[in-house]
């Protein structure tokens, strides 16, 4: 009677060989698309400089601040207008003697401003306005930075998620694979492979989902730049630098020069100067003026003065100080005055609650990169530990000793604790750059050093 034949297995690979391959496969989906030469960060926040439109919208803001200041020092520069009058005019007197005249007059005057506080003010004043738009530029500028680096990141946080997605996919697939031909040859049972399956499915699922939030987040990267742009991922075994100062009173010492603290410190100032305009309501004004004219008369001989022929000309010339000095405006001034202290009461009152938000901005981004960082260190031991754990089940599901569903836990529980590394140490880089914004220290040269964490 012939031997029946045992179903041919496949020789499997080791289960450290296995494990190998998946992380090859998770590093390989890391990287970017084909096709697309892959640019650092500051090569993409170059690139978003020239057409991120929220950016160039304030930037030609903050130009257009520097003519309405030109326009406003026009009020101690000279005036000169030149003016220009012809008539004509016709008459019957009683007799029926007609009388035509005409008249042609033309002057040059001008006017330089020798004292006027209300207009020295408002020059004050503009020159104040455009602080603001340098301060709201950087506010843009710092805006731009922490923008692209997020979306930078998010990228390759979705790329990451979606490598260990897919590489969890195919051990979970080797174990159903391997759960299907020891269920056929009777060393395990259906519950091994129904679970398997069970897994591979949400696998698959996880997958779909992954793949979907790349795509947004690469539309939102791509949408930063005006084109299709592949980031690079971080070296490989990266050490993160740590925060530097390492205080956080000295971060919060900084802050009297953040824009929003800058913002509402020009704001107090310019409402003391509103009020400086409205007591210039009881000042005299004074202007050295001046005018030369000619005027030319041509008509009937009986309108010309004896001795002419219908024809008179004459010239004018003046030059002089003009005073002028209010006396009484209906308590206008007065009560202007008192509303402008007011308006400085609240402008004093929003500098020190800027001051305040942008401190406790500070303090909470600080300790908040500072936890990132434990957080990362923590997820490095942990990825050392589940990558022990995942052989030693491994080990045991070979001997028995450990089920099908210990060894997709153990596999699961590496791939998460890989995926939320990769984010950790994301979330550290761009927290690193949000703490600097929050402190108003944040400037184009901060993307370097982030940039040079990179792979080449």
């Amino acid at each position: 009677m012939p031997v029946p034949q045992q179903p041919t297995r496949r020789p499997r690979r080791p289960a450290t060989a296995r494990l190998m391959l998946s992380l090859v496969a998770f590093a390989a989906l890391s990287v970017g698309s084909a096709g697309v030469q892959a640019q650092s960060l500051a090569e993409i926040y170059q690139a978003a400089r020239g057409y991120d439109a929220q950016y160039l919208a304030a930037r030609a803001q903050a130009e257009s601040a520097r003519y309405q200041t030109e326009q406003a020092y026009a009020l101690r520069r000279p005036k000169a207008e030149l003016n220009g009058t012809y008539a004509h005019s016709d008459a019957e007197s009683a007799g029926g003697t007609e009388r035509s005249n005409r008249s042609t007059e033309v002057s040059v005057a001008a006017r330089q401003p020798l004292f006027n506080r209300a207009n020295s003010a408002s020059i004050e004043q503009a020159e104040r306005a455009l602080e603001v738009a340098r301060a709201e530029l950087q506010t843009a500028e710092q805006d731009l930075i922490v923008r692209v680096a997020d979306a930078y990141f998010q990228v390759l946080g979705a790329r990451d998620a979606l490598a260990a997605a897919q590489a969890n996919k195919k051990a979970i697939s080797e174990q159903l694979a391997s759960a299907k031909r020891n269920f056929e040859v009777g060393t395990a049972t259906i519950t091994d492979t129904r679970e398997a399956q069970a897994r591979f499915d949400l696998a698959t699922a996880q997958e779909i989902a992954a793949d979907n939030d790349l795509r947004t987040k690469q539309i939102a990267l791509d949408q930063l730049v005006g084109r299709g742009v592949d980031p690079r991922p971080l070296a490989g075994n990266v050490t993160l630098p740590p925060v530097e100062p390492a205080n956080v009173d000295a971060w919060v010492s900084q802050t009297e020069t953040a824009p929003a603290v800058r913002r509402a410190r020009l704001g107090l100032e310019v409402a003391e100067l509103e009020t400086q305009k409205a007591r210039a309501g009881h000042l005299p004004t004074l202007d050295l003026v001046g005018q030369v004219g000619r005027n030319r008369l041509q008509g009937d001989p009986q309108s010309m003065l004896p001795g002419a022929s219908g024809l008179g000309t004459s010239k004018s010339a003046t030059v002089g100080v003009e005073l002028k000095l209010p006396l009484f405006a209906g308590f206008a001034v007065q009560n202007r005055v008192k509303e402008t202290l007011l308006l400085e009461d609240k402008s004093r009152n929003d500098l020190e609650a800027a001051r305040r938000g942008v401190a406790q901005a500070t303090r909470q981004a600080f300790f908040g990169v500072q936890s990132q960082l434990a957080r990362v260190k923590a997820l490095e031991a942990a990825e050392a530990s589940s990558k022990l754990a995942l052989e030693a089940t491994q080990l045991g599901y070979k001997v028995g000793v450990r089920v099908n569903l210990d060894v997709l836990n153990a596999q699961t529980q590496l791939f998460t604790t890989q995926r939320d590394l990769a984010q950790a140490r994301y979330d550290v880089l761009v927290n690193s750059l949000k703490l600097r914004q929050a402190a108003g220290q944040l400037q184009p040269e901060d993307v370097a050093p982030v940039s040079r964490l990179l792979a080449p």
